[in-house]
């Protein structure tokens, strides 16, 4: 991954309950981790020679939006422009789901029209991303 014309973000429900930004946050993070691992830093050691794993090696801002504008950015994704781009959501339906087969099962049966983003993450070339995102305020 070319880190200078690369970019990653998260745009998050910024009306969502503390918990729930955090947990969108951190389950996007993780399918992030998973189909991009390479961007994983190898382990590092502190003074004392303790280990500390790996973490992403550049930032990824959160940025704050409405339900509206994340599934705007979400249906923006489906257009051949975007292709390229690695991208993770949670909805709704998910965040509501106790096991991963409740989850496969229940969307199965919505529609993407049907589908209420709380977030949503994008990687990849960083004109694209900004094209996308590049006018949103961080989430604070």
């Amino acid at each position: 991954m070319d880190l200078q014309n690369e970019k990653c973000v998260m745009v998050i429900d910024e009306n969502l309950p503390l918990g729930i930004i955090a947990n969108t946050a951190a389950i996007m993070g993780i399918t992030l981790g998973k189909e991009m691992p390479e961007v994983i830093g190898g382990s590092v050691y502190d003074r004392s020679g303790k280990e500390h794993l790996g973490i992403i090696e550049f930032p990824v801002p959160v940025l704050k939006g409405s339900p509206k504008v994340i599934k705007a950015i979400r249906e923006k994704l489906y257009e051949p422009e975007f292709s390229e781009l690695t991208v993770v959501d949670f909805t709704e339906l998910a965040q509501g789901c106790r096991t991963y087969d409740e989850f496969t099962g229940k969307m199965g049966e919505v529609s993407s029209e049907e589908l209420n983003y709380f977030g949503i993450a994008l990687c990849g070339a960083k004109k694209k991303v900004n094209k996308l995102t590049g006018s949103m305020a961080l989430l604070r």
